[in-house]
């Protein structure tokens, strides 16, 4: 029998129409976390509407008005969130007291003590954290792929939003807000699966309304409410709309599709969308180095998220007719343990 392996075949347009399939599903899986950091990253400029407002009091009305409109998507989509059970409470509870409340907390006492930009490259080491604790809770290895990218992604985050003055109590919040920012993901690891992005959006978030209107009723006088103006009510219902309920979705959305690891590194988006939001509402065309950040971005982006390439099953090679058929063939246990596993 000959066993002369023939030449591997060209790539026939069932592989092509297979790779094409794969584009637009990673499309499809990666566009709603790209679309909600780009959201994160316009509540920059917007929250600065609020720096005179009462924190708690308006945090509490904006993450109240976001669970209604976060229920009255869900029921429009068809999704009927389930109420948690047991240790899911504690992920939830943990999720939105370290990923909403802590985290605002951090941002806005933060920049009393470091320049915003500090803050900002603080959160764009996310994906660093989410890389590697993302697939552990995950019970999958890191991917050498994200390892590699994450970095490339933190460094155009920082050229983005460049570094600015501070003081250790300014790094002291940078720090935290970085571990809040951590939290927002990878809390919502365990509880992805029963939950889905509908369920821990609405939770995540009605928790963090009452949370807020704790610490409002407890630190906050009553007139609270009404000293706000009506550019911050205006600035309240874009964070709670767009930033809140649609981003939440969005964002847990693709974790829950391409993994905690792999989203992490959508992180950077929010910065380019934040100098972007600067620029248009008149903070300045980007200078040279904010440019080059954006092109550093990109490039870790396409790095660590590109489809990965699977090589075609390997097959036996197919065998040539003997020239004269034998009357009894002979067993051959090694040709057929190599015709078995096709090598």
């Amino acid at each position: 029998m000959n066993t002369t392996p023939h030449p591997a075949p060209a790539p026939s347009s069932g592989d092509r129409s297979l790779s094409g399939d794969r584009s637009r599903s990673a499309v499809r899986s990666l566009g709603p976390g790209v679309l909600g950091m780009a959201l994160v990253g316009t509540s920059v400029n917007v929250s600065r509407t609020l720096t005179d407002a009462p924190l708690f009091t308006a945090q509490a009305v904006r993450y109240a008005a976001a669970a209604l409109v976060l229920l009255a998507l869900a029921r429009a989509a068809g999704a009927r969130p389930v109420w948690p059970r047991g240790r899911e409470w504690l992920w939830l509870a943990g999720l939105a007291g370290s990923g909403l409340v802590v985290f605002n907390i951090a941002v806005v006492r933060g920049v009393a003590h470091a320049e915003p930009a500090v803050i900002a490259v603080a959160v764009a080491c996310v994906p660093v954290l989410l890389g590697v604790i993302g697939p552990v809770l995950e019970r999958q290895r890191p991917s050498r792929q994200v390892l590699l990218a994450a970095p490339v992604v933190v460094a155009g985050a920082v050229l983005v939003q460049g570094t600015g003055r501070t003081d250790a109590t300014g790094v002291a919040w940078a720090t935290l807000a970085l571990a809040c920012e951590a939290g927002f993901t990878l809390l919502a690891v365990p509880v992805l699966r029963r939950h889905g992005a509908w369920g821990v959006s609405v939770h995540s978030v009605w928790l963090g309304a009452l949370m807020f209107l704790v610490l409002a009723v407890a630190t906050e006088p009553a007139s609270s409410l009404t000293a706000l103006d009506s550019r911050q009510w205006a600035a309240v219902g874009y964070l709670a709309a767009l930033v809140t309920a649609a981003a939440f979705v969005l964002w847990y959305s693709t974790v829950a599709a391409v993994g905690a690891g792999r989203a992490g590194l959508l992180t950077g988006v929010a910065p380019l969308s934040a100098a972007a939001g600067g620029a248009l509402t008149g903070g300045g065309v980007p200078g040279a180095a904010v440019w080059a950040g954006l092109a550093v971005v990109v490039g870790g982006l396409v790095l660590g998220l590109r489809p990965r390439r699977t090589s075609a099953p390997r097959t036996a090679p197919a065998a040539t007719p003997d020239p004269a058929p034998r009357a009894v063939p002979e067993a051959n246990p090694d040709s057929a343990q190599w015709a078995a596993s096709g090598s």
